[in-house]
């Protein structure tokens, strides 16, 4: 088993951007050029490994390497984002890891890359790149080449060199179970499972009963062997099931209408343990969107609208609009999800106005859009 946090610390040791990986600040693809670039980057690094694992770290400054870090990103769909663009797409995951030195919620992106030996290109046009265009690596660059370029195994000894000094042993799992119990969440209530005899679950959160179901919520859980997060949020609640072979988790919705509020399951993420020292993740999603009155939802989002840019412009609130503002992200995404497309833009203007006057009104709103990228990729 590979602990990636030292896979992430090699590669940044090893060299700066090279042919078999690139490091980048942040992404952004919920729009259209994030997503191209990712593309692209995604493309040369298949390309230009078609026998080894090519790898994006993401939440890195470039100049000198200082691990910065970027919010929690759970998109298990990001393999359909690469299916839907790439022909001969690569298999893809994305994993948050851990460092000790990060803020509660601020993790590294590990994005893995694996070939299936074939050439990889655009299938359709994306921003400023046309369907049918090839990218590889020159150095640190991304470059679009000719269609008919010879595929080249150039790195596989180096990344196994690099894989093989990131293998986690017991002393390290040991080191990251008391660490993420006494020291990271201790004033939460904390478990752990161990699977197979080989990998160890921990979670923590706050536990409340509704409708005799345990639920979560400020939850975290992490694959300690691999130091990967596999869930981390401090608003949605979910609640958690085991056996000797599995670790599900169910993720649920809090949504309404002002306080009238009821739980929504969102998505199920199944881990499965094999005795062959391997594990797969599975998500379903579960979500069924809340559905209501279209006049009745056209004045609540022509008043969210209007108290944004009452904050926007330093207007003092009333009572009632500091209530409602309570309710802002929950009222944005039902919008959305009966049809109000206009709200998912309206949400990332009202995080960054409100990020520094409203900082909890800003997470609650991230969360609400995390939730929109789940669905919209399903």
């Amino acid at each position: 088993m590979i602990n990636k946090r030292l896979l992430v610390k090699n590669l940044l040791a090893h060299n700066d951007e090279n042919s078999f990986y690139d490091k980048k600040r942040f992404i952004s693809i919920g729009e259209k050029e994030g997503k191209a670039k990712f593309l692209k980057h995604v493309c040369a690094l298949a390309n230009s490994n078609p026998k080894n694992n090519s790898f994006i770290v993401i939440g890195v400054e470039d100049e000198d390497n200082k691990i910065v870090g970027v919010d929690f990103f759970d998109d298990s769909k990001i393999q359909n984002l690469v299916n839907a663009y790439l022909n001969n797409p690569p298999l893809i995951s994305y994993e948050n890891i851990p460092f000790p030195h990060l803020p509660e919620g601020k993790v590294v992106g590990l994005v893995t890359i694996k070939s299936i030996g074939k050439l990889c290109t655009l299938r359709k046009n994306i921003w400023k790149y046309y369907g049918g265009s090839v990218f590889f690596r020159e150095g640190s660059i991304s470059l679009p080449k000719a269609y008919d370029i010879e595929l080249k195994d150039i790195n596989s000894e180096v990344v196994a060199t690099i894989e093989q000094h990131a293998k986690n042993n017991i002393e390290l799992t040991l080191d990251g179970v008391v660490d993420f119990i006494n020291n990271r969440h201790k004033d939460l209530e904390s478990a752990y499972k161990v699977f197979k005899e080989q990998f160890v679950i921990c979670w923590a959160g706050n536990k409340k009963v509704a409708n005799g179901v345990t639920y979560y919520h400020r939850v975290d859980i992490e694959l300690i062997n691999e130091q990967v997060k596999l869930f981390y949020s401090n608003l949605d609640e979910v609640t958690i099931n085991f056996d000797d072979d599995s670790f599900t988790i169910i993720e649920f919705v809090h949504l309404g209408l002002g306080p009238k509020q009821k739980y929504y399951p969102l998505e199920k993420v199944l881990i499965k343990f094999s005795n062959n020292g391997t594990y797969q993740i599975t998500s379903d999603l579960l979500f069924n969107p809340p559905k209501h009155d279209k006049e009745e939802l056209k004045k609540i989002y022509q008043s969210n609208n209007a108290l944004v840019a009452k904050i926007k412009n330093s207007y003092d609130l009333k009572f009632s609009e500091v209530k409602n503002l309570k309710y802002l992200a929950d009222t944005y995404l039902i919008c959305y999800l009966n049809g109000f497309e206009d709200a998912k833009q309206h949400m990332e203007k009202a995080k960054n106005i409100l990020k520094p006057k409203y900082p909890a009104i800003n997470s609650s709103l991230k969360e609400a859009l995390r939730v929109l990228r789940k669905v919209k990729y399903n």
